[in-house]
């Protein structure tokens, strides 16, 4: 089956593989503070697009086409728990003086100065936060802007991602128009009075508006500035009045590697339009395909499967 599988791979590009997602952690140690950012040389379309990661380098990337707990996935009812933020003890330091924010070719990601994650008596530090557009993880089969993911790790090496959906905010109301006049009839007032409540606007998120002010600075992969002063509480204070959706996943960048906690949040952050076309020129697509649901077959597998036994059935029509 081994083999079958990488014989369906397309070959490509034996260079170590960095993962995004794991920047700063034992996965990827970070570079010194000052030094050069490190491009990685994984994608999202064609040979070094998530179809051909397990053959970019092999046996470390193999997790990516056999693994069964593979992330993103579809966050629908069943596949996780539910935790409140108020259970949860997420603390992440201001930067007054700004923070590194670069472009590893893969995403941008911005380097943190000091935050940590405490549940299920565990502590995580974190490490970076870093974008991905369209959002990896779909909300009840709804992609949503964007998503960013802020990766924390612990002691022991476990990793821990907080993943919050970031939508496109809504432009500012309307100034109130006049009151209708009073020939307007009973029944449409009955009608309007039992209308459903709008679904609550989408505001700009300040901390990513200051973050996104400066990324058309580092559009070209391995270039970095720095940031103006971020004030991390506006998005902390947001994510724990908000649910935590919890399971046990992967990476989803190379080497795939699983047993990520992944804290999904219900909260909506929120880009202004021009701020999001802006971050769009930069990374444009990077969002690995939603993966299987976890503990079933990777879809990688499936597909390598229902080649194999396609190519057995042609054979032996072909011998009869």
């Amino acid at each position: 089956m081994t083999f079958t599988l990488r014989a369906l791979l397309v070959a490509a590009s034996a260079t170590r593989v960095l993962a995004s997602c794991a920047h700063g952690t034992f996965l990827r140690p970070r570079a010194e503070e000052g030094g050069a950012v490190q491009v990685g040389t994984f994608g999202y379309i064609g040979t070094i697009g998530p179809l051909n990661w397990a053959a970019l380098e092999t046996p470390a990337n193999n997790a990516c086409a056999t693994g069964t707990r593979q992330s993103p996935i579809d966050m629908v009812e069943g596949v996780f728990t539910v935790l409140q933020g108020s259970d949860v003890q997420l603390t992440v330091n201001d930067m007054p003086a700004g923070a590194e924010f670069e472009n590893l070719g893969t995403t941008v990601e911005i380097i943190t100065q000091g935050g940590t994650l405490n549940v299920a008596d565990k502590q995580f530090e974190l490490q970076q936060f870093h974008f991905h557009l369209p959002s990896e993880h779909l909300d009840n089969g709804t992609s949503q802007a964007m998503e960013m993911h802020m990766v924390f790790q612990s002691a022991a090496q476990e990793i821990a991602v907080v993943g919050a959906y970031i939508n496109i905010a809504d432009a500012a109301p309307a100034a109130a128009t006049k009151k209708r006049s009073s020939r307007i009839n009973n029944n449409n007032r009955r009608q309007e009075a039992a209308a459903p409540p709008a679904a609550a606007a989408i505001t700009p998120t300040t901390l990513l508006e200051t973050i996104f002010s400066v990324v058309d600075q580092i559009a070209t992969p391995g270039t970095k500035v720095t940031t103006p002063p971020l004030v991390m509480s506006e998005v902390v204070d947001l994510l724990k009045a908000n649910a935590f959706q919890i399971y046990a996943g992967s990476l989803t960048t190379p080497p795939c590697s699983e047993g990520v906690s992944w804290h999904v949040s219900t909260a909506r952050l929120g880009v202004t339009p021009a701020s999001f076309t802006k971050v769009r020129d930069v990374i444009g697509f990077n969002a690995r395909y939603p993966q299987n649901t976890p503990g079933q077959p990777n879809l990688l597998m499936i597909s390598a499967l229902g080649s194999a036994a396609a190519a057995v059935a042609d054979a032996a029509a072909a011998a009869a």
